[in-house]
Formats: C-alpha cells, sequence, structure tokens
C-alpha cells in the first residue's frame, strides 16, 4: 500500500539506515531532504567515499545535505526550508540540537537498534553481542535532547543467535527497523495519534562508540568473552592478535565448552589441527578457525599455521 501526504525527511549514514530509507521511499513518503555524514577517507587509497545513505538518496533523485555539524544556524536552513512533518533518524552520527528537534510539525523520530533504556549510545549492537544478551530489538523513539533518552512510540524484540555477529545481526535488525518505521509513520500519515511511553529509570545501559584498540584480544580474559568479542567486532574494527609482532584479524573463533584447562599461558597454542588453532586463554581454550594476516586475505586458521609451521608452544601477544 503507498503511502502518501506525509513530508518525512530522512538522516541517517550507514547501511543500517540506508534499509530504513529505501523502505520509506518505497513505501510512497514524500521525502524532501536526506541529511547524511560528509564523504569520509576509506579504503587503501583513502579517497573520499559516499556514505550508503547518500549513494541511496542519489540513485532516488532525493535532496541531499551533508553538514558537518548541525549546531550553526546556516547548516539548519535546508531542514527548515524543507517544511518537514517528521524527520527519521537513524545512525545519523550527528547530535541534533533543540533547534533542530523542534523543526518538524511532529518532531523527530528514532530508529535504534536496541529494547531502550538497554544500550543507549553508539553501539547498541556490538555491547549486546559482547555482553552475551539473548535478546535485542528495534525501538522507535521521539527524540528529545538527550542520548536517547526519548518516550519509546513502538518495540519489538529479536532473538540473538548463539553465533550471531554484529553484521548478521544488524542485518536482522535494519530489516525490522524499516518495517516498524514505515508502519510507525502510515498511522501518522491516516491521522492516528502517537503515543510515547517514558523509559524507565531502571536497567539503562550505555553503548559506549567501539575503538580499535578496544578489539585487541586480551588472552588473559576466559575464552567465552572472547568468542563474544570475535563475533561483536565483526565486521568492524575485527578483534586482533599479534604474533612474532604481526597483526593477526580473528574472523571466525568459539570457546571449547569441553576443553580441559591445558595449564599453558594465555595466548599460547596448545593444538594445531585441520579444525583450527586452539590457543589457551585466561580461563578456557578458543578455536580459532579463520584469521587474517596483515596485509593477506582471510583464510583457515589451519592454513595460516601451516603456512607458518605453527604448533604447540607458539604465542600469541
Amino acid at each position: 500500500m503507498k503511502v502518501e501526504g506525509l513530508r518525512a525527511g530522512f538522516a541517517g549514514t550507514p547501511d543500517f539506515a540506508a534499509v530504513a530509507l529505501a523502505a520509506l521511499a518505497d513505501a510512497g513518503f514524500t521525502i524532501p531532504l536526506v541529511l547524511t555524514q560528509p564523504d569520509r577517507p576509506h579504503g587503501r587509497g583513502l579517497a573520499n567515499a559516499a556514505s550508503p545513505v547518500k549513494r541511496l538518496a542519489e540513485g532516488r533523485g532525493l535532496a541531499i545535505s551533508q553538514p558537518p555539524s548541525l549546531k550553526d544556524a546556516a547548516a539548519r536552513t535546508p531542514i527548515a526550508d524543507a517544511r518537514l512533518d517528521v524527520l527519521v533518524v537513524a545512525a545519523y552520527g550527528l547530535i541534533l540540537p533543540r533547534a533542530v528537534l523542534d523543526l518538524p510539525r511532529y518532531g523527530c523520530i528514532n530508529v535504534h537498534a536496541s529494547l531502550l533504556p538497554r544500550w543507549r549510545g553508539a553501539a547498541p549492537v556490538a555491547r549486546a553481542i559482547e555482553a552475551g544478551d539473548a535478546t535485542t530489538g528495534i525501538s522507535i523513539m521521539q527524540m528529545d535532547e538527550g542520548l536517547d533518552t526519548g518516550g519509546v512510540l513502538a518495540a519489538e524484540a529479536v532473538a540473538i543467535d548463539a553465533r550471531e555477529t554484529a553484521g548478521t545481526l544488524t542485518a536482522k535488525l535494519a530489516a525490522q527497523g524499516a518495517r516498524m518505521i514505515v508502519a510507525t509513520l502510515a498511522r501518522l500519515a491516516a491521522g492516528g495519534m502517537l503515543v510515547a511511553a517514558p523509559q524507565p529509570a531502571q536497567g539503562v545501559t550505555y553503548a559506549r562508540k567501539v575503538t580499535r584498540d578496544e578489539a585487541r584480544v586480551d588472552w588473559r580474559r576466559d575464552a567465552s568473552a572472547i568468542d563474544r568479542a570475535v563475533r561483536a567486532f565483526d565486521p568492524w574494527p575485527a578483534a586482533w592478535t599479534t604474533l612474532e609482532r604481526t597483526a593477526v584479524k580473528l574472523w571466525r573463533a568459539s570457546a571449547l565448552t569441553d576443553a580441559q584447562d591445558s595449564g599453558a599461558a594465555p595466548g599460547s597454542i596448545v593444538r594445531v589441527q585441520p579444525s583450527g588453532i586452539d590457543v589457551a586463554c585466561g580461563e578456557g581454550v578458543l578455536r580459532i578457525d579463520e584469521v587474517q594476516p596483515a596485509n593477506a586475505k582471510r583464510m583457515p586458521a589451519a592454513a595460516f599455521a601451516a603456512g607458518r609451521a605453527l604448533a604447540a608452544g607458539a604465542r600469541f601477544s
């Protein structure tokens, strides 16, 4: 069913947001303006690259604005000129000041990848996996000036599978968020009332931004925690360690639930076999299945070990 008559601006940057923008456009909403982050250096050549949202907006012929900040009145002029009924925000990456929140007729509505108030902040998907959560979900939130503190208009849970990565979970949540924001705006366009439920004071957690430094594996942690970190930091920035001063990314690994304590120092290889490389941790053993040495392609851990003649006793630092 096509939905018309509602002027819905959009603010977002990564693939997660592009899925929602595509759904809104396909549903027939009038989208007078798309906000996205400025082009950034990307890839080995560090050439400036457009965000997924910008590429989609260009392909749909939508007007685009890429201010580095919304603090200046001049940067907010395109939003005011668009005469928006609502501004949909999904992983935009810029803070919306009160002057922006007040511009659309119905305010700003955020598509957030967690069940608020759990995992407010920049990296809710990665932090949910890292913490070992069994479920997460999408919250459609009426934005205020706080950090993901606004009232919740709709929420739906999603199970986190046992071997879920941030990449696979983000894709699930993107599809769900797109469906939910279309349904929310359809109610608004039909004249329905959107009632925001205040977030409870209990259960608040913060999903701080992920950094490359924290993705370095600390082998003193228990194997299950490292297993979760490998999945939480896939695809970015990727968990990594070093071997003989060479960085090695870990793409697939799992804690061996039936492994006995080897007594080896954390980071020490205890076995190399066709199924992978078994490494001693602070508690338990982690089996590495797939790696990527610096300046090389991803490969099975067994092939990596064979190419470097790795054996029990070698150690990741």
